[in-house]
């Protein structure tokens, strides 16, 4: 605010010595000072010289023509110059009536710019200035971990939607906050009960194995026993095992999609005006084939996400060359598929490159954390949809299938 407040004051200083320089200019051009009474002393003192006398009503600017006769020839209180004519020397007195008219239009004009100039600053400061500096602080609270920050309620047409948008962010960050502590501390039980279940059994193993050590056991039928007893144990461990891997595999991320219809174009539109800018500077080719504009039943913004992480990673893995998004209809289902040249992945590590963290061997140098793909592929799941993988003639190519609505 102080900055915009500076910004103001600068610009109202700039534009009061533009003011004062145009009057000034007006001013010295006004025609009371151009010197037309000269131009009459002139004729006068001709007229004076050729007729003996003289017409000062033929002269608009002369007030009055005086000799020696007449007083003190060189004393007067107002404008005079003094000629010559006919041997003798005159004062001639002027006036110079100057027409203000176009200065007083002008500094009409200019009071007229100062005040919508001062209204806009005002309008700007009160509807956009000062709102934006309530929120100024809002995003590295966020960034900090304060969910609590207040965001204060704002209707203006301008930061309207932003502090809207700010709250939702905030209640998104909040709402996945919850559900990570909550999946972590069911986690953390599971994890205790079965490490508690799993105390019991390999106690009894233990158990049966140390007296099958010692010899504790001379029937045959009470060893078989305890080898049996071993056997069932080790198959509850192996079980508990099994809940605990499934337990790490379970999904560590919500999604959610709103199913609902937009164009293709809607979407391709949104990618394009996103990257062209970019790649262009980079020097890598963008092409689009052209397409049907159909209408998809799909979360716009889900799908638009999709094709942002295989964009990203074409631009990311690839060699800079190209990247092409091209259409096709099969099914009831409209495929995108998205390629880029370059491709050093093995086709044998394509079964792989949907699995969460995997990062295939052509990674190497490049940040990542290996879940683009496996979010593309449960987005599009959640969708009705699909994504598959292909490599062909060197390039390496990902389809999304969307349902047509």
């Amino acid at each position: 605010m102080k900055a915009y407040k500076k910004l103001c004051a600068v610009y109202f200083l700039i534009f009061a010595l533009i003011a004062a320089g145009l009057n000034i200019f007006l001013i010295r051009k006004s025609p009371g000072s151009d010197g037309a009474y000269r131009v009459e002393a002139k004729r006068l003192a001709d007229e004076i010289t050729e007729t003996g006398s003289y017409d000062l009503s033929k002269y608009p600017h002369l007030t009055g023509v005086f000799t020696e006769e007449d007083g003190e020839l060189y004393i007067s209180n107002e404008h005079y110059l003094m000629i010559s004519a006919g041997g003798r020397a005159y004062r001639v007195e002027y006036t110079l009536n100057s027409d203000m008219s176009a200065l007083v239009v002008t500094d009409l004009l200019l009071l007229a710019v100062l005040l919508f100039s001062a209204g806009i600053l005002y309008y700007i400061s009160r509807h956009i200035i000062s709102p934006f500096g309530k929120i100024n602080d809002v995003p590295r609270e966020l960034a900090k971990g304060n969910l609590a920050v207040p965001i204060p309620e704002e209707k203006s047409r301008y930061f309207g939607k932003f502090t809207w948008g700010v709250n939702l962010l905030r209640e998104s960050i909040e709402d996945s906050r919850r559900k990570e502590i909550s999946m972590q501390r069911d986690k953390k039980l599971l994890l205790l009960s079965l490490s508690h279940d799993i105390k019991t059994p390999l106690s009894a193993i233990k158990l049966n194995a140390k007296a099958l050590e010692c010899g504790l056991y001379s029937d045959d039928s009470k060893r078989r026993a305890a080898a049996n007893s071993i056997s069932r144990r080790a198959d509850e461990i192996e079980h508990f095992v099994s809940e605990i891997t499934k337990a790490a595999g379970e999904d560590f991320m919500n999604f959610e999609v709103n199913i609902s219809e937009v164009f293709l174009s809607a979407v391709i539109g949104k990618i394009e005006s996103r990257y062209r800018p970019q790649l262009d500077l980079s020097g890598t080719e963008f092409t689009i084939a052209e397409f049907d504009d159909c209408i998809l039943s799909c979360d716009p913004d889900r799908l638009g996400e999709c094709l942002q992480n295989l964009i990203e990673n074409a631009i990311k893995y690839g060699d800079g060359r190209l990247i092409s998004v091209s259409f096709d209809q099969m099914d009831g289902c409209e495929l995108i598929t998205v390629s880029n040249t370059g491709c050093t992945l093995p086709s044998s590590e394509l079964t792989q490159i949907f699995d969460s963290f995997h990062r295939g061997s052509n990674t190497k140098g490049a940040a990542g954390n290996g879940l683009g793909l496996f979010i593309c592929k449960r987005l599009m799941g959640l969708m009705g949809g699909e994504v598959y993988a292909g490599i062909r003639e060197g390039c390496f190519e990902i389809t999304l299938v969307a349902k047509l609505a």
